[in-house]
């Protein structure tokens, strides 16, 4: 487990000082900046007495490793990592509404594409996103900045072997659904309502043939276009509004 996380962008360090306060150690902010936004922070911190240092943009920048930070930097306490073991109690945690809703990311390799797709899951309240540990992104700085704060709320869970953990869905009452643009079934043919876990390949790549296998049923996305695909969280948001739509 890393020492701290770095957090960096407004939404995301604003949706940390709402959600977790007392993970945050510190704050970094832009001298000279003075708008409402990060006064809007500035006593965010205040209030959860959590010391801030004033640096200049070039200090920052360097900091954030060149990413756009929008002049403010959070370091915190890493929460604890999910993994297999957690799966369990997150499909079969109680709650109300509507039934378990998953998002699974075969290899997804591009921090801005895992960043857009936790911000959709938040969106759809997706219950979960579940992703391999290796040759896949993590929840990198840059994943938080573009998650726009969903980094902080949607669970992630990071699995070492993902056709195992299909498998394991599937043992606790999930309904697997991959897609590809070679399946014969289209994506709003398919019944959603249950518990479900909504399955996407990586950028360019797809599902890999054995995350493919381990699915229930594949489906695959209108495509009445010349493009054969769509970016990958693109696809998430088709899909996971489809059940949202489904589920009412």
């Amino acid at each position: 487990m890393a020492a701290h996380d770095e957090v960096f962008g407004l939404h995301a360090v604003e949706a940390l000082l709402r959600q977790s306060p007392g993970r945050v150690e510190s704050l970094r902010v832009q001298s000279g900046r003075v708008d409402a936004r990060m006064q809007a922070i500035l006593d965010q911190a205040d209030r959860a007495g959590i010391p801030v240092t004033r640096l200049p943009r070039r200090d920052l920048d360097a900091q954030a490793g060149g990413a756009t930070h929008q002049g403010v930097i959070a370091r915190a306490q890493p929460v604890a990592s999910l993994g297999e073991k957690d799966l369990p109690d997150v499909v079969m945690a109680p709650g109300e509404g509507a039934p378990v809703l998953l998002l699974v990311l075969d290899g997804v390799t591009d921090p801005h594409n895992l960043g857009a797709c936790l911000r959709t899951a938040d969106a759809a309240g997706v219950t979960a996103v579940i992703a391999p540990r290796d040759r896949a992104v993590g929840l990198t700085p840059v994943v938080r900045k573009v998650a726009c704060g969903a980094a902080e709320s949607v669970p992630f869970i990071q699995v070492t072997n993902l056709a195992r953990t299909l498998d394991l869905l599937k043992d606790l009452g999930v309904w697997t659904v991959g897609t590809t643009g070679e399946a014969d079934t289209g994506l709003y043919d398919a019944d959603l309502t249950g518990p479900t876990a909504l399955v996407l390949g990586a950028e360019g790549k797809g599902m890999r043939r054995l995350t493919a296998e381990r699915c229930d049923a594949l489906v695959r996305l209108p495509m009445r276009g010349q493009v054969e695909s769509l970016n990958v969280s693109v696809a998430a948001g088709v899909c996971l509004y489809e059940a949202v739509r489904q589920r009412g």
